[in-house]
């Protein structure tokens, strides 16, 4: 593969592709806590921006040294993602209901919930190694920073989207936030077994 226009564009539209379940849980995110600082968010799209470029990367060295281990594990992405996605969906879920509209019960996005979302959203993009394993590691890293940025943009614009509807919803948005992270779960799920 060569430097050119191709290249940057192709990793543009990768980062496009690879982001949309990170700015769907960005939505959820902003819904669940629509007083959210500008601070808060950077760090959000931040931690979704880093996992959506850490995996290709680990993609590529699996492919160039684990090959082997990688295939294996690859079968497993789609239950792990549910998982995550369907444990951190269902206590938000939970909480929702639980709290029935209190304001004041809304529960904070913390750092351990953060980084389960940053790899649930992300840990498909592993196999984004295989796509990107003819680049040089120069230019595997090139095409991760592209789209790690391309991620962080689509996330905040998620996050400034889910603050807007979760200001209009105010009690109801932990219960929308967790079907939709539930539902996001089970289209990865499904998209990757089917």
């Amino acid at each position: 593969m060569e430097w050119n226009l191709v290249f940057f564009i192709n990793s543009a539209f990768l980062g496009v592709g690879l982001a949309m379940d990170a700015f769907s849980v960005s939505m959820a995110n902003g819904l669940n806590e629509p007083g959210m600082g500008r601070k808060k968010m950077c760090g959000i799209a931040g931690v979704f921006a880093f996992f959506q470029a850490a995996m290709p990367m680990i993609g590529w060295i699996c492919v160039h040294t684990l090959i082997q281990y990688f295939t294996v594990f690859s079968k497993f992405i789609p239950w792990i993602a549910l998982f995550l996605l369907a444990f951190i969906g269902g206590k938000m879920l939970k909480d929702g209901i639980k709290n029935d509209g209190e304001e004041a019960a809304k529960p904070q996005l913390g750092i351990a919930a953060l980084l389960v979302q940053g790899i649930a959203t992300s840990i498909d993009a592993l196999s984004v190694g295989f796509t990107i394993a003819g680049y040089g590691f120069v230019m595997a890293f090139v095409c991760a920073f592209i789209i790690s940025a391309v991620t962080f943009v689509i996330c905040m614009a998620g996050l400034d989207i889910g603050k807007k509807f979760g200001t209009a919803l105010s009690g109801r948005a932990a219960v929308l936030g967790g079907v939709i992270l539930i539902a996001i779960g089970l289209e990865i799920f499904i998209s990757g077994v089917f």
